[in-house]
């Protein structure tokens, strides 16, 4: 019973457990009528600034499809409703908490909203 105890215990010792599995982030997934296709620009000199703006987005049900760089950097957001209903630059600008609500259509986008992020955009928990 002893050797029995100890040859599983060394088998344990010699065989490593299996590596942690990363945890995938699970976003809400909004129904087609409710659906927000967004586009988010960063116009700051901050890098990164992109990125957490979708997460932001996604965690609030909205589907950011493209994210990257404004071609110059701008001092204050814009919340560009590219088509359909201005409503939906409203849900992204409080997803966000800042903005400017502007329509400019552009149906070539393939978005409905275009959001150009600038220097008065805060990560939430971030400083000043």
């Amino acid at each position: 019973m002893l050797a029995a105890l100890g040859l599983a215990v060394g088998v344990r010792l010699l065989v490593p457990p299996p590596p942690p599995q990363p945890r995938a982030r699970a976003y809400p997934i909004p129904s087609p009528e409710h659906r927000v296709t967004v586009e988010v620009l960063n116009g700051t000199r901050r890098a990164g600034v992109a990125r957490a703006a979708t997460r932001m987005l996604r965690r609030r049900g909205l589907d950011v499809v493209y994210f990257g760089n404004a071609d110059e950097a701008v001092d204050s957001t814009r919340v560009i409703v590219r088509r359909g209903d201005p409503g939906r630059g409203r849900d992204v600008r409080l997803a966000l908490g800042v903005g400017r609500i502007v329509a400019e259509p552009d149906t070539l986008r393939r978005v409905d909203v275009s959001v150009v992020l600038g220097a008065d955009f805060r990560v939430r928990g971030e400083g000043p």
